[in-house]
């Protein structure tokens, strides 16, 4: 396999080796680099093996790039192992998603896990805004988000999780939910977090008290003045809440669908996105689909 680049070794950093021997389940690693040329954001530099990689770019608001990233086994299985290493040049912007939910299915007790890294060099902007994980009944996953940022760097993101079928009347009586976000600015934490949802943490009050669907949406630099616009968009809502930690505005939702949830963060992107990255926001044509 030859990577298909345009910036030769000096993004190349991130996933050290693409070649992987094989494990029980699928492995697979996806590096992506995203550069400022010809006057809009290319994808300069595209790598993977196994089961993961991405359609061509799409352009419906001029110089960004949507890139869309693609699973074609449609889940994970335990045992798989997906690696997506993003890396935005200087003044580069680019937006990942996805064309479908994810899936994480039940499992007999070998684990699956999905870590992505994604480096925002100085001037750039990364929106991370993959659509929805579905976390079966029984799953065994662990997952990690790692984001690094340059000074002046931009970055929104947000993870949406549905934890069992309730359309199946399928709760999430057993299985374990590893999660991890880490977010550092020139190697300075601004958010850690570790969360493990298991039967008990999907029942508890002081977890997510039964709710099936659970997000948390990002947005850096956010000014006072976004979340003052959240929080007038949340009102009394219940499971919903927002705050800033300094100039990292943080929002997170609780709901019985995930659809919703989902929506509730979109209107949320439409509130940070001007402020964050200076653009209105335009959805993925796929998301309409």
């Amino acid at each position: 396999m030859k990577p298909d680049t345009l910036l030769g070794d000096s993004i190349n950093a991130g996933i050290a080796d693409i070649n992987v021997p094989q494990t029980q389940g699928w492995e697979a690693k996806l590096e992506l680099g995203f550069a400022f040329k010809y006057g809009k954001t290319v994808l300069a530099h595209r790598r993977h093996f196994g089961p993961l990689t991405v359609q061509r770019p799409f352009y419906p608001e001029g110089g960004v790039c949507h890139v869309y990233i693609l699973h074609p086994p449609g889940g994970t299985v335990g045992g798989d192992h997906l690696t997506i290493c993003a890396k935005a040049a200087a003044h580069s912007h680019a937006l990942i998603t996805t064309p479908a939910a994810g899936k994480f299915y039940r499992s007999s007790g070998a684990q699956a896990t999905q870590m992505v890294e994604i480096n925002i060099s100085e001037s750039a902007t990364v929106e991370w805004l993959p659509q929805e994980t579905i976390i079966y009944e029984g799953a065994q996953l662990k997952s990690a988000v790692k984001v690094e940022l340059a000074a002046d760097a931009r970055f929104i993101g947000w993870e949406i999780l549905s934890l069992g079928r309730p359309a199946c009347a399928e709760n999430f009586d057993y299985g374990l939910a590893d999660l991890g976000w880490q977010i550092y600015c020139q190697d300075r934490p601004l958010f850690l977090e570790r969360l493990r949802l298991d039967a008990r943490a999907f029942a508890a009050r002081w977890g997510l008290q039964g709710f099936s669907a659970c997000g948390t949406l990002f947005a850096t630099p956010a000014s006072a003045e976004s979340l003052l616009a959240v929080q007038n968009l949340i009102g009394d809502t219940k499971g919903r809440g927002v705050t800033r930690i300094d100039e990292l505005l943080v929002c997170r939702g609780l709901d019985s669908r995930s659809d919703r949830l989902r929506g509730f963060f979109e209107q949320v992107w439409g509130i940070v996105r001007p402020d964050t990255v200076e653009l209105n926001a335009c959805a993925p044509r796929i998301w309409a689909t």
